[in-house]
């Protein structure tokens, strides 16, 4: 007898189109800058990758020296690679000396006071990035927030919502019906995203520099680094962004409603522990508020519901205006092999398995269930390649290979489908590669560093270091970028610095109004 999810996928296959193929995706990849020597750069964002508050493609986050790579939606993976790519040869272009570091967990970092803040101008707006950003160091301290990642943007093609909506008799508003699935989506990303972590996560193991192993519960690999035997994704643990600060925060998935109300919510609640740190002390801003979330943006999750926001307008008000329009995956480590980070079987597999937590079954999610997925997630992160390692289910355990082969199952007809539209073999090959690495967890990222790292006899940051001028020298090698493409680049950085002079011109009041009637909007 057929499941859900494979009525849904024949229902769409007898359509007679290709529905699920051509679906939008967009790459994020955050990556640190450094010295030649392996340092944190302390130099200003470079001058000719022009103003990281308004340019398209190369931004910062935390960090003055933590650049963000960002694509546009595009609707093939060898778009978004190569988009990927282009940005990074034309910013080695404009680094000098400078190399980009290749690994989710930093470089030798420095003490917190040294780490210097993401720097947008003198508009409010830029003000009010920095100030956030602040406020973070204070609350969860300035190193946590210089570990990098991979964001994947997806949202399936047009074509499929009405016909979906058809096959399944709902009879709702289109708006309303997108939402409810694309929530379901994430309620099932929230119960099964833990197999990205093994499939991909890439840090299992970190500088000593970082902190104590003790503290951290990790063991010595050699003198300068510390690792998880079994880890995956050290940056997915609780050392990492799946801290312990936010656990008392609790946001629903169950609708876009409830996710709206318990964020907006959060964001109004004040938090005894930032009220001790001062909202504005000697004249200037250590945080945007004292609440649990200064904005929608703080509250970390491995996936976000998400709608492109107008201008001035707060992520939870687009939400409210128009539903979901896309779904952020967070839960991707850099990785180190390859020079962007990622590649196409990533965003293969990573698309056949969003469509799958969207077409199975995905009921509401229970106390039980959130905690079924927090410990998924924190034992995968830690010791996912760990061959007694038991996941929870449903009030039972099973192990995580057993589990992992289900899914990879049921994901399978979906690749064949999206094949089938793009005449290739591409996705079921993406589909059974990850399959390998399940039979076989020496296979994984996680696994090839800390075998490299052994081989080698190398701490984590010489491992790192060389591969990061390995990267720097392909780029290096490879056709120099288009000459359409790099003026293309170029003139958006000279824009770029245009736009945020129109920005800081345009200002008219203080900082202080500013920020009241930013929060005084409805979110």
């Amino acid at each position: 007898m057929k499941g859900p999810l494979e009525n849904h996928l024949a229902a769409l296959d007898a359509v007679g189109q290709p529905l699920i193929a051509g679906g939008l995706r967009g790459i994020e990849k955050e990556s640190l800058r450094i010295d030649s020597r392996g340092h944190l750069a302390m130099t200003p964002h470079t001058a000719g990758l022009g103003s990281a508050l308004t340019n398209a493609y190369i931004t910062t986050d935390f960090s003055e020296a933590l650049l963000e790579f960002v694509t546009p939606a595009l609707t093939t993976t060898w778009e978004a690679l190569q988009t990927l790519l282009d940005i990074h040869q034309f910013t080695y272009d404009k680094l000098g000396d400078e190399l980009l570091w290749v690994a989710s967990m930093p470089c030798g970092i420095p003490d917190d006071a040294d780490i210097p803040l993401a720097r947008y101008g003198t508009s409010n707006v830029a003000t009010m990035k920095t100030t956030y950003r602040r406020g973070l160091g204070y609350r969860y301290g300035r190193q946590m927030q210089t570990i990098a990642g991979v964001h994947f943007n997806y949202s399936l093609p047009e074509a499929f919502w009405p016909a979906y909506q058809q096959i399944l008799g709902d009879e709702q508003g289109a708006d309303a019906f997108r939402s409810e699935k694309y929530m379901g989506l994430v309620r099932n990303f929230r119960r099964n995203g833990w197999l990205l972590l093994y499939l991909f996560g890439a840090s299992p193991a970190l500088c000593k520099s970082f902190g104590d192993g003790d503290a951290l519960r990790l063991e010595s690999l050699n003198e300068k680094t510390w690792y998880a035997p079994f880890g995956t994704s050290l940056r997915m643990s609780d050392l990492g962004y799946n801290n312990q600060t936010q656990s008392r925060i609790s946001i629903g998935l169950n609708s876009i409603e409830e996710y709206i109300h318990d964020l907006s919510k959060a964001i109004r609640t004040p938090e005894a522990r930032y009220e001790a740190i001062g909202v504005k002390v000697d004249g200037e801003y250590r945080q945007l508020s004292a609440n649990q979330l200064q904005i929608e943006n703080e509250y970390y999750s491995p996936v976000r519901p998400k709608r492109v926001a107008r201008s001035g307008e707060r992520p939870t008000a687009a939400l409210r205006r128009g539903g979901v329009e896309y779904v952020e995956i967070r839960s991707l480590d850099i990785n180190l092999f390859d020079p962007c980070g990622i590649n196409q079987n990533t965003m293969r597999f990573i698309e056949a398995f969003l469509i799958y937590c969207l077409l199975e079954e995905s009921p509401p999610l229970t106390d039980a269930d959130n905690e079924d997925a927090r410990y998924n997630q924190a034992a995968t992160a830690r010791r996912g390649r760990d061959p007694q390692l038991y996941l929870r289910r449903n009030g039972a355990e099973l192990p995580l290979a057993d589990w992992a082969r289900e899914i990879i199952t049921a994901m399978r007809p979906i690749a064949e489908h999206i094949d089938r539209a793009e005449g290739s073999d591409c996705y079921a090959a993406a589909v059974g590669k990850m399959a390998d690495l399940v039979d076989d967890p020496s296979l994984t990222p996680s696994a090839r560093v800390v075998e490299e790292l052994r081989g080698q006899g190398l701490g984590f940051f010489e491992f790192a270091l060389a591969l990061a001028e390995s990267h720097r020298d392909y780029f290096a090698s490879i056709d120099p970028l288009a000459d359409e493409r790099f003026q293309a680049l170029e003139q958006e950085a000279v824009d770029s610095v245009e736009r945020q002079r129109k920005i800081e011109a345009a200002d008219d009041i203080d900082f202080d109004e500013y920020l009241r009637r930013y929060f005084a909007k409805r979110q």
